[in-house]
């Protein structure tokens, strides 16, 4: 548990700094630990909502969030997510889906740390039905699996030049969210050992300190582009990891 702890702490570290949960992460650590199947969605969900908390009450209060820029999207998202955390699929599919999310996110954070610091960006207007689907899609498939989504939308609105850094980046933060709220109620339509999962209750901890030190180091110390570029690395040799483990 010490290990696997300290492992959510430096997760939560990076991925609060970029404005993300970590959720995919969490999951991947949960399955090489041999973490009880049926809570690993609870886990992951209740950590994403203890990280991005602080990262979207400080967007809030920053007054960088574009309303007109996230609810197309969550309008989409929330009863896809819902739906979708209420599906209960075997753990060698979870197994193969989280594999291939995970070598996607990596592949996207490294797009997207190419679009940090830039200094000229032309907003391009996105049609709402576009984004209400993307938007279905992404929640869908995060209640499934039981991730916040923001790690997938947020390259994408920088690939679609949707809006500025500062406002994709609260909209990740929000959207993630929100989600992972709705995941959780959909996870609360199945019959899971909710008790169990307070056994686990220093990840808690440890995301809770991690996500305030790296909301911090975004802040004061590193570019969002390295961050982002350490964070794809995480989790590409997370995915890696990962992959080793179902191979053997």
């Amino acid at each position: 548990m010490i290990i696997l702890t300290i492992f959510f702490f430096i997760t939560a570290v990076l991925y609060s700094s970029i404005g993300f949960g970590g959720g995919s992460t969490y999951l991947a650590l949960l399955l090489i630990w041999d973490v009880p199947y049926y809570i690993f969605p609870i886990l992951a969900l209740i950590c994403n909502i203890i990280v991005v908390s602080g990262n979207s009450i400080n967007f809030l209060k920053s007054k960088n969030t574009n309303f007109n820029l996230l609810y197309p999207y969550l309008i989409g998202s929330i009863p896809l997510a819902f739906i979708g955390a209420s599906i209960s699929i075997d753990k060698n599919l979870f197994e193969i889906l989280l594999f291939f999310i995970l070598i996607s996110a990596g592949v996207f954070l490294l797009i997207e740390s190419k679009s940090f610091n830039k200094q000229k960006i032309e907003i391009k207007k996105i049609p709402i039905v576009l984004s209400i689907l993307i938007g279905s899609i992404i929640g869908f498939i995060s209640g499934l699996v039981g991730i916040g989504g923001g790690i997938f939308l947020s390259p994408i609105l920088f690939l679609m030049k949707a809006g500025l850094p500062k406002h994709i980046t609260s909209t990740a933060s929000l959207f993630i969210l929100v989600n992972s709220i709705f995941g959780i109620g959909g996870q609360l339509t199945k019959d899971i050992v909710f008790n169990e999962f307070l056994n686990y209750w220093p990840l808690f901890i440890a995301v809770l300190i991690g996500g305030q030190i790296g909301s911090f180091l975004n802040i004061k110390f590193l570019s969002n582009k390295i961050l982002a570029l350490m964070t794809a690395f995480l989790v590409i040799f997370v995915a890696i990891r990962m992959g080793i483990t179902l191979i053997a």
